[in-house]
């Protein structure tokens, strides 16, 4: 099965601090190891087995592009307002290739191999999420910090990989939007489920599966959790402690 890749490259409205400290306006064009961002998820992901085609999504398209690889198999689009917008857009296109895997600029740790790892456990899902699991990630990096979901068995975080199966996962995305723009969107999605669900997560009477199971009857749709072996996965480049992990990371050094 090949995946048709998604890069969010976008940017939020407003000025971005963290990008001008780095002498740009553009997140995605960060440098990181001597190197844009952006071109190295995009380049795992033309790395991979399990990727066809890779569309790249910014409100700023010809920047982007002007420092991807030269390869046929990258498509530019032009994102909508907020991620969930755009994804909606992609799921009424006609003749798409499903399913998708979607990732961001920001994951400049993504290697090839975790991208199959992943779309090996997502087979089968309607929506397939990626985490890593806590004390996988803090045994690698025991300094880091990340956002934790705690869950009976584990605590974990997500790796920015996700997997589309096909177009009836709008309704997941239409969930996606009403959450969106609330940094504790992951325990909101939890809520609306229900008092049972959320006392049993927050009490971590339920394990991560048991609470995305719910969440997929709940949509008619399939939702699984694909645990990656790989903890630097769950890094991303979102602030200055990160980039400076993730350059140490690339140069052997932590």
């Amino acid at each position: 099965m090949k995946y048709t890749a998604i890069v969010l490259a976008g940017s939020r409205p407003g000025r971005d601090a963290f990008a001008e400290s780095f002498g740009t306006d553009l997140k995605a064009l960060i440098p990181v190891a001597g190197e844009p961002m952006v071109r190295k998820p995009v380049r795992a992901l033309l790395a991979s087995e399990s990727v066809d085609q890779v569309i790249v999504l910014s409100q700023a398209p010809e920047r982007i592009a002007a420092v991807l690889p030269d390869d046929i198999r990258i498509v530019m689009r032009t994102s909508e307002g907020t991620i969930a917008q755009t994804m909606l857009g992609l799921c009424e296109e006609p003749g798409l290739q499903w399913p998708l895997l979607v990732t961001t600029a920001d994951h400049a740790l993504l290697d090839s191999g975790t991208v199959d790892e992943f779309c090996r456990g997502a087979q089968g899902a309607d929506v397939a999420v990626g985490v890593v699991e806590g004390t996988l990630l803090t045994r690698r990096v025991p300094n880091t910090r990340r956002t934790w979901l705690k869950f009976r068995g584990g605590a974990y975080t997500g790796a920015n990989l996700f997997a589309l199966g096909s177009p009836k996962v709008a309704p997941a995305i239409e969930l996606w939007r009403s959450v969106e723009q609330d940094r504790k969107k992951g325990w909101r999605l939890i809520a609306w489920l229900g008092p049972a669900v959320s006392i049993g997560a927050a009490l971590r009477l339920l394990g991560i599966d048991a609470v995305l199971a719910r969440l997929g009857r709940k949509l008619g749709l399939k939702i699984i959790a694909v645990r990656l072996s790989n903890p630097l996965a769950g890094i991303d480049v979102d602030k200055a402690e990160d980039h400076a992990l993730t350059e140490s990371v690339l140069a052997g050094r932590a």
